[in-house]
C-alpha cells in the first residue's frame, strides 16, 4: 500500500490515540530553532528558505488523528507538513530533535526536519522532507541491518536519556539523563507508567506488583554490556515504511538513548521476522539473556497502552509482571 511520510502521524499503537497530553521540554532547554510568527509561516518558509518560488498544490494526507498532515508541492520540490491547532511547538521540537539525531547517523532513512514553529491562530507546525512511499515494511533483512547500524553509530556521552522529554503516543516520556540504565528504565519507563495507572485507574494491584518487579529485576541484567544507543523508541508497523526504491524508512519517533534491546518493545505490533533479527544481530550481536529481557521491554508499551486505551491491555501487562515475579521469586 502506497503512502507518504507522516501519513500515519500517530505513534505507539496499532490503533489511533485520543488528543495528547501536552509534553514539556526538559530542563527549560530549547535546542531546536523555532520559527518566528507570521500570517502564514509555512508558506513563508517554503518560499524563502525552502528555495521555492511558487506553491503549486496543497493536498491533505490522511491517517493520523493527533495532527493534520498535508503535502505541499512547489516548483522546487515537495514538503511534508504536520500541524496541530491545540499544542505549542514543544511536541514537534522533540520530534525534530529525534529525527535529526537519527538522520545524522547516516544509516537508516528518516525524513529530514526543516522547521518547527507556532501557528498565528494557535498551535504549531513542522515542515519536513517529503518521501514518496513505495510500500509498507520493505525488506526485513535490510531494515534489521540498517536499524542495527543506527544503534551502533548513535552513541551518547551523557548516558541514558535525551536532551528533551517527548511523547510515546500521547503519553509524556521523561528523558532525564542517567548513568545507570536499570535505574533509568525502572524510574522513567516502568515506574512512570505504573504511577499513571495508579493515578488514572486507582489500580493498586498492578502498581504494587510492578514495583516489586522493579525492585527485583537487577538479575536480568547481570553480565550484560549496556551502552547508550540512539533508539527510535516507538518502532511498530505504522512507523515503518519504505521508499519507492525499497529503502526502509522509519518515522514518528520517540527517541532517546537506551539499551538497544529496548527498541524491540513494540515487536508485538511490528511484524519483525527471522530475517530481521538475523540481520540485526550480525551487526549488533545478541547478548546472553536477550529472550529473558524481551518481555520486560514489551511491558513498558503494554502499560502505556493500558494507560491510553483502558483495560483491554491490562491483562497482558499483568501477565508479564506476574511471570517475572515467579521467575525472580520476588
Amino acid at each position: 500500500m502506497g503512502g507518504h511520510v507522516g501519513a500515519l502521524s500517530v505513534s505507539s499503537s496499532c490503533i489511533h490515540f485520543p488528543h495528547p497530553r501536552l509534553p514539556r521540554l526538559s530542563r527549560n532547554r530549547r535546542p531546536f530553532a523555532v520559527a518566528a510568527m507570521s500570517d502564514d509561516p509555512i508558506s513563508e518558509w517554503i518560499l524563502t528558505e525552502g528555495n521555492a518560488t511558487k506553491i503549486t498544490r496543497i493536498s491533505p494526507i490522511g491517517g493520523g488523528c493527533i495532527n493534520v498532515a498535508r503535502r505541499y508541492d512547489t516548483d522546487g520540490g515537495s514538503f511534508f507538513i504536520k500541524t496541530n491547532r491545540s499544542i505549542g511547538p514543544a511536541m514537534f521540537e522533540a520530534e525534530a530533535l529525534g529525527l535529526n539525531a537519527m538522520y545524522d547517523t547516516r544509516t537508516i532513512r528518516v525524513p529530514k526536519p526543516f522547521k518547527v514553529g507556532p501557528l498565528p491562530t494557535g498551535g504549531s507546525y513542522i515542515i519536513m522532507e517529503f518521501i514518496e512511499f513505495g510500500g509498507r515494511g520493505g525488506n526485513q533483512s535490510v531494515l534489521g541491518r540498517k536499524l542495527a547500524e543506527m544503534h551502533k553509530a548513535g552513541k551518547s556521552e551523557k548516558g541514558f536519556g535525551f536532551d528533551v522529554d517527548n511523547t510515546i503516543g500521547s503519553t509524556p516520556q521523561i528523558n532525564i539523563w542517567s548513568s545507570d540504565w536499570v535505574q533509568f528504565y525502572a524510574e522513567h519507563r516502568l515506574g512512570y507508567q505504573l504511577k499513571l495507572a495508579l493515578e488514572q485507574y486507582g489500580d493498586r494491584t498492578i502498581y504494587e506488583r510492578g514495583q516489586r518487579l522493579i525492585k527485583s529485576m537487577e538479575p536480568l541484567f547481570e553480565n550484560v554490556i549496556i551502552e547508550p544507543c540512539l533508539l527510535h523508541g516507538d518502532l511498530w508497523s505504522g512507523n515503518i515504511s519504505s521508499a519507492k526504491n525499497g529503502e526502509p524508512v522509519i518515522l514518528d519517533p520517540a527517541c532517546y538513548y537506551g539499551h538497544n534491546e529496548a527498541e524491540f518493545g513494540m515487536s508485538w505490533c511490528a511484524g519483525f521476522g527471522g530475517s530481521f533479527y538475523n540481520a540485526y544481530f550480525e551487526v549488533m550481536p545478541k547478548q546472553a539473556g536477550f529472550e529473558k529481557r524481551r518481555d520486560l521491554y514489551m511491558l513498558y508499551h503494554y502499560l502505556n497502552h493500558y494507560n491510553l486505551f483502558g483495560s483491554g491491555y491490562r491483562s497482558s501487562a499483568m501477565s508479564i509482571i506476574d511471570d517475572y515475579l515467579r521467575t525472580l521469586s520476588a
